[in-house]
């Protein structure tokens, strides 16, 4: 597994935002295409705050976040393990950090990262989010490492804080404010 946090690109991102009036609330639904994924994000009451575009590349999966509705400032990014967004438990239901290798969190970590680990995301005072992050560790697949179809799913979270990419075992990012259900086309 490659040790390098992946990249961010944050950049004017060109996305069309399907209507999430009929969204599933649970964040379960999802569409696919190809290799590119879309997925709603869900806030911390349930409601529909965007949409997260996984696409799978030739160097990892190419992560966008469009989202309106997050308080200002730095926020921590992360996969975590489980494909589930109870958004009444505060998002605990989507586990802890996506990490298959059994690596350490943040970047500083001698031994490397989560795979879920990504660099933190900046929103402004509008609220809105809009970011890319590649993630060369982890996989559209459904077996092998960093496989983020695999038999529970995993999910996209958004933190209060941001990730100061040191602490165990999540680099006190603070609470789960928004998540995404990522699960195989085939559940």
């Amino acid at each position: 597994m490659n040790s390098r946090i992946p990249t961010l690109i944050l950049a004017g991102l060109a996305m069309t935002l399907p209507s999430v009036a009929n969204a599933d609330h649970h964040a379960t639904s999802h569409a696919i295409s190809g290799k590119v994924m879309n997925v709603v994000l869900i806030g911390a009451k349930g409601e529909p705050l965007g949409t997260t575009s996984l696409e799978q590349t030739a160097t990892g999966v190419l992560i966008a976040v469009s989202a309106s509705g997050i308080s200002e400032g730095e926020h921590a990014l992360h996969v975590h393990e489980k494909g589930l967004c109870d958004a009444a438990g505060g998002f605990a239901s989507a586990g802890g950090h996506f990490a298959p290798g059994g690596t350490a969190h943040g970047s500083h970590d001698a031994k490397g990262h989560h795979a879920g680990d990504m660099p933190n995301v900046f929103v402004g005072a509008d609220g809105k989010l809009q970011a890319q992050a590649l993630n060369d560790a982890v996989t559209l697949g459904e077996t092998g490492d960093g496989a983020l179809f695999d038999a529970d799913g995993s999910a996209l979270v958004i933190h209060g804080g941001a990730d100061d990419y040191a602490t165990q075992p999540s680099g006190a990012a603070g609470s789960r404010i928004a998540c995404a259900v990522i699960a195989s086309p085939k559940a």
